[in-house]
């Protein structure tokens, strides 16, 4: 693990100097990523808050472990998902027809006109969230949750999986259905318990944002400029 710390430590601190040089070739230099973003922050001697090199480490190795893993395996599952559903990808590509049509890509201003889109990412996060079980959360006090005594200083974990397929919040809860998306106005942000892929208050996904932007560019520019289906003898 040491070992791996330090690999790790000497490629964070190759990619700041990276971008730290092309920083300094430049006088009317304008960020470009989080990374220049960061960097620019930690040169401010106005912040409350004073960020160092080792700061800027730490976010972007956050960004790295905690954002390409789970966007990743949501775009598996939801591939996944369409694949043995091919009626979803037909509506979805009518959708992406209809909205952008067929001379350009998908973009992050087009997000909001793609619905459908949108439903197909809820109701795959539903059925395979990413955290089964939330980050524990700790009792502040003793108290009751659903009748059951919790007492102060009790680690609480929540089962995101089983509230995404509880029968009493979901109609057929282990089928696959986008639609129930646009019938509702769903939360997925923490305020609706029967649904929590990114955590609900202060400790929730803090790259939540992003990661939903880059799954809905990434899974609407593959249906709109591909075919998709399973191959000849392999099952989904």
């Amino acid at each position: 693990m040491k070992a791996v710390g330090k690999k790790l430590d000497r490629l964070y601190s190759y990619v700041l100097d990276d971008h730290l040089t092309r920083k300094a070739a430049r006088t009317d230099f304008i960020p470009e990523d989080v990374l220049d973003s960061l960097l620019q922050l930690a040169e401010d001697s106005n912040l409350e808050i004073k960020l160092t090199r080792d700061h800027v480490k730490a976010l972007a190795q956050n960004l790295l472990v905690g954002g390409t893993d789970t966007t990743a395996t949501t775009l598996e599952w939801t591939i996944h998902e369409i694949l043995r559903h091919p009626q979803t990808i037909e509506k979805a590509k009518e959708e992406l027809d209809r909205v952008i049509g067929r001379d350009r890509w998908v973009e992050e201003k087009d997000h909001s006109q793609l619905p459908y889109i949108d439903a197909i990412i809820m109701e795959s996060m539903r059925l395979h969230p990413i955290a089964t079980l939330l980050a524990p959360h700790y009792a502040m006090e003793d108290c009751k949750v659903a009748g059951y005594d919790i007492a102060k200083g009790t680690a609480v974990l929540i089962n995101t999986w089983s509230l995404g397929r509880d029968p009493n919040s979901w109609d057929s809860p282990f089928e696959f259905l986008p639609e129930r998306f646009l019938d509702k106005d769903i939360d997925i942000m923490g305020s609706n318990f029967s649904i929590l892929p990114f955590g609900s208050g202060r400790r929730r996904c803090p790259g939540y944002a992003l990661g939903l932007k880059v799954i809905r560019t990434t899974l609407a520019n593959l249906l709109h400029g591909f075919s998709v289906e399973i191959g000849w003898g392999h099952e989904a």
